[in-house]
């Protein structure tokens, strides 16, 4: 039996996480700025086989990577979808990996549990989701895995199929735990209460 999970605290304009932001939607290159198609994006490789493990475990439509960069220099953003090449974004520079290229990397040693689902039901405009008991809290809670394996105050994104192409579920979590997840239908952000997806303390 499915439940309902209205989302009622609306995140603040200023995404918390706004390298993510940048990720989310996709860019949009212009013609004449093609990204270069590389077999290799060197120490982050290790990241982008732990997304790629990770999306085809979930079955996700996306997930994404905001990996802090040296003192002084911005995030590098690492986007990998679904039969399609991934995206890296780093020191101001967009590179392409096709996605069947084998990187020079065992599988990783440690991804977080979790399971794929049928897509939920959303009112995007509602903010509700229909989905069966603990399934939003178990996706949810390996996203948040998914940003402590990153380490470090990295940040990690994961999209997923709904029954509404317009609005898929996003879920964003920092490596941590000091920050409130984000869940997003479409265009729409809800920041989730401090501490969720954790069960409340008994009482």
């Amino acid at each position: 039996m499915g439940v309902v999970r209205s989302l009622t605290r609306r995140a603040a304009a200023r995404c918390p996480h706004p390298a993510v932001g940048r990720a989310y939607p996709a860019r949009v290159s212009g013609e004449n700025d093609a990204p270069e198609v590389v077999a290799s994006v060197g120490p982050l490789d290790a990241v982008v086989v732990l997304l790629r493990e990770f999306l085809h475990r979930a079955g996700a439509l996306r997930a994404v990577a905001v990996v802090e960069g040296e003192p002084g220099e911005e995030p590098a953003v690492v986007d990998v979808r679904r039969l399609q090449p991934t995206e890296v974004e780093v020191g101001g520079r967009v590179v392409l990996l096709p996605h069947a290229i084998e990187l020079d990397l065992a599988p990783p040693a440690e991804v977080p549990a979790v399971r794929q689902m049928a897509p939920f039901e959303v009112d995007a405009e509602a903010g509700q989701i229909a989905a069966p008991p603990g399934a939003v809290a178990h996706l949810a809670a390996a996203v948040r895995d998914l940003a402590d394996l990153l380490g470090g105050r990295n940040v990690a994104m994961v999209q997923v199929e709904t029954s509404d192409p317009d609005a898929p579920l996003a879920i964003t979590a920092r490596a941590g735990r000091t920050d409130a997840l984000v869940l997003a239908l479409g265009e729409e952000e809800f920041e989730m209460d401090p501490g969720w997806p954790d069960p409340p303390p008994a009482g």
